[in-house]
Formats: structure tokens, sequence, C-alpha cells
């Protein structure tokens, strides 16, 4: 079974490479795609993104508990180089490193005075960090996430402006049903659901400098990975103006989980997304960016 998932996904790989280094989609322009190496066996399995403002340096969590930062080289904009690379354990309540089920870390959201807050698959939860060194602090548990389907639960994680969170299962159980939004202000309310559109599922969700929600989708085609981006305003508790701004083909990038919108220096938005190579020796970590025009 594995053998023939590799053997499709390194065929749709192989098809993303013989594509066109730039391609206008959905609105979105393309700026570049980036492989981030590196040697540390810890490394990889990346299912959340972060980008400092001025798209310097980034965050990022990996599915087997770890939290990356790295420094970001970049040439009239293009990331050059990823580097500095610093991998930390994520650690529970009582300060021990996480490890099993327990560490599937996949949503991450960065508040503006640096405290980190985590969605865990596995057991179904989001965390809260002082310090990437610190010991976890529990968020309480909406009496849904309980009932979760495993593999398949907090996929994403999103903090607006207010300092509000935000997420959502990566299945909302039955094709065509809306996926239920939960936002936590000191308690968990659903003040809205998000359409589900065909067969893409969401992995990744931020929130732009523009204050609209965007959410990464993915598919995979049975040989490789289709990503979507969508985009929401939000209106008390209504979605409003929803957008696609990008649908690609399967192949055209890697298995796209993290999202991070942000402004350049430029006053360009750039959206920021990163692959999980499920520590697969023929999948990569890619980086791409896109531009969102004005």
């Amino acid at each position: 079974m594995l053998r023939r998932f590799a053997v499709a996904l390194t065929a749709g790989l192989l098809l993303a490479h013989a594509l066109p280094s730039a391609e206008a989609v959905g609105g979105l322009r393309f700026v570049g795609r980036y492989i981030w190496t590196d040697p540390n066996p810890g490394f990889g399995g990346i299912s959340g993104l972060e980008m400092a403002d001025d798209g310097a340096s980034l965050i990022a969590i990996s599915d087997r508990g770890s939290l990356i930062r790295a420094q970001v080289t970049r040439d009239k904009g293009l990331i050059t180089g990823v580097n500095s690379t610093r991998i930390t354990p994520l650690r529970d309540t009582e300060g021990t490193p996480l490890k099993g089920a327990r560490a599937d870390a996949e949503g991450l959201a960065v508040r503006g005075d640096g405290r980190i807050y985590i969605s865990f698959e596995g057991f179904h939860r989001v965390w809260a960090y002082l310090n990437p060194e610190g010991a976890g602090a529990w968020l309480p548990r909406h009496p849904d996430f309980k009932f979760m389907q495993n593999n398949s639960s907090l996929e994403a994680l999103a903090i607006d402006a207010r300092g509000w969170l935000y997420t959502l299962p990566e299945r909302s159980g039955i094709e065509g049903k809306p996926f239920p939004v939960y936002r936590y202000n000191g308690s968990w309310a659903v003040p809205f659901t998000l359409p589900r559109r065909g067969k893409f599922l969401p992995v990744g969700m931020d929130f732009g400098p523009d204050g609209r929600l965007y959410l990464l989708e993915r598919h995979f085609t049975g040989y490789a990975f289709a990503s979507r981006i969508r985009r929401f305003t939000l209106a008390g508790n209504r979605l409003l103006d929803e957008q696609e701004l990008l649908l690609t083909t399967g192949g055209r990038h890697d298995n796209l989980e993290g999202i991070s919108v942000w402004r350049d220096t430029n006053g360009e938005t750039r959206i920021t997304l990163i692959s999980d190579d499920n520590f697969n020796f023929f999948q990569n970590t890619e980086l791409v960016e896109y531009a969102v025009p004005d």
C-alpha cells in the first residue's frame, strides 16, 4: 500500500517539476518556491506556519511534536535560504516532551505578545505556550472535541486582531455538510459554519493584514495533492464575500498544510504556504509564496 502511494505521489511530483515556474491562478500572482532541507532527524512533518511581519523569520510546528524556528534570507523578495533552524520539543503541562498521538500538532497561531497557541489531533485540544521551551497550558475543550474523528480534527488554527482564536475540524462528517468553526474568547462557541465545496478539506487558516480569513484546503487526487485557498470577510457572527483565490491541479505543489498571510516592505500582501513531507524521502518541505493583488 505504502509503495503504491509512493509511486503515485512521486509521479505527481515529477509532473509538478515539469510545469512552468510561474503561474497566475485565481487572481493570485505566483512569487516563488523554495525547498527547505535540514539534516536534523527531527525536521519534517510541518503542518503549521507563522511568518514574521517582515518575512525574515518563521515559526513552524511538526506533527511529531516539535516547534521549529528559523531565519529566512531573501533576494528581491524571493526566499533564497532558510537557516539557523532550532527544533524544540513541545511539552505537556508538566514540562515533559510530548510523544505519540498526543504530539500530533496541526494548527499554529501566535498572538501579538508572542504567546503561542497550538491545536492538536490524536487528543483533540488547543494548548497555549508562554514560550517555546515551556510547559503547555490547557484551554477549555468544547464538548464536541472529544467526539471528533481521529486524524481529522483540529487541523487549522487562527487568531484575529482581538486575540480571539478560531479552529475547525478537517472533516465535517458528511460530504456537503458545512464545517463548524469554533471561536474561543474565554469560552468556546460556534458562531458560524464554513461551506464545504467539493472534495477539498481544510488544513490551515490565517487572518491577513486586511482582517479577512484565509483558508487553505487540500485534496489528494489519487496521485498528487491539489490545493485551494478561499478568503472570507467576517461580520459579527457571519461569513461574507467568499472568494476563491487559488485552485491548483494535482502535483502543482506538494502537500501544502500551513498558511501565513503577511504584508511585505513594499506594502504587498503575501501568502506563504508550507508542505508536510510526512517524513517521506520522496516528498519535500516546500515553501511557496503568492502575492495578493490590491
